[in-house]
């Protein structure tokens, strides 16, 4: 079964969008035909990422770092302004940082979280009065290591556990309301956070295997479809939800 991925005439705004899964993630949502908003820290990425979409006169671009709460309402603000509206809201913009939890700085702490969550409900916050006038989504991009213990990755784990909490519990405040709010918990993914990834010194390589996986790597295309169908009135199903797709990481 293939998955809905209409977006025509919807307008999403996108974190994390200069690689990776957002990257990926904005190119699905051109491909099913939204007007997308474009939101990441490196704008050097981030401009590659719109040159690579076709309809690119679809497409704008924002610097943004969405630890930043004012930051975070005036981007929201300006692609209302530009597109008239706002249909949906991908919370996608991640950070890694493994660590010693003895060891890990106060603010690489600080980081991790306003990255991970402080992010997302900075612009959820900004979002939704625009999303309940027109009917529309929150997708939020939570991890397996929200469920499972992941040594050296305390703040990342504490920060998308949070991104589940945070999903539920806006799901129930909006109950009796047209928005939907959903997540999607990926496993390990092909992505330059992955790659640039090293443990702490010393690290228990047979800790870490705990958490790769027995079947590979989830791709961030297959990732990125769901993002999209969750997105669409077709996702109407999902609401306080969140869609593994983990390989089977938190099976058992």
């Amino acid at each position: 079964m293939s998955l809905a991925t209409d977006m025509h005439n919807k307008n999403v705004l996108i974190t994390g969008a200069g690689s990776g899964l957002g990257r990926a993630t904005a190119l699905a949502m051109a491909q099913a035909g939204a007007n997308i908003y474009l939101l990441d820290i490196n704008a050097e990425t981030l401009t590659e990422t719109a040159e690579l979409i076709a309809n690119n006169d679809r497409c704008v671009v924002r610097v943004v770092d969405i630890s930043d709460a004012n930051a975070c309402q005036a981007a929201v603000d300006d692609a209302v302004i530009r597109f008239g509206g706002l249909d949906a809201l991908c919370n996608v913009a991640g950070m890694i940082m493994f660590a010693n939890s003895h060891e890990m700085t106060p603010d690489q702490w600080i980081r991790t979280l306003g990255v991970n969550l402080n992010g997302a409900y900075f612009l959820s916050r900004a979002s939704i009065p625009h999303l309940l006038e027109r009917e529309g989504a929150i997708v939020n991009v939570a991890s397996s290591a929200a469920f499972i213990g992941e040594a050296y990755a305390a703040a990342y784990c504490a920060s998308k556990a949070g991104m589940i909490g945070m999903t539920k519990s806006m799901a129930m405040e909006y109950m009796q309301t047209p928005i939907r709010i959903s997540a999607v918990a990926p496993g390990g993914m092909a992505t330059n956070i992955a790659t640039d990834l090293r443990p702490p010194e010393g690290a228990n390589i047979d800790l870490i295997k705990r958490f790769s996986g027995m079947r590979g790597l989830v791709t961030v295309d297959e990732v990125a479809a769901m993002i999209v169908h969750l997105a669409t009135p077709a996702g109407n199903a999902f609401h306080g939800t969140c869609v593994m797709m983990d390989t089977g990481i938190t099976a058992g």
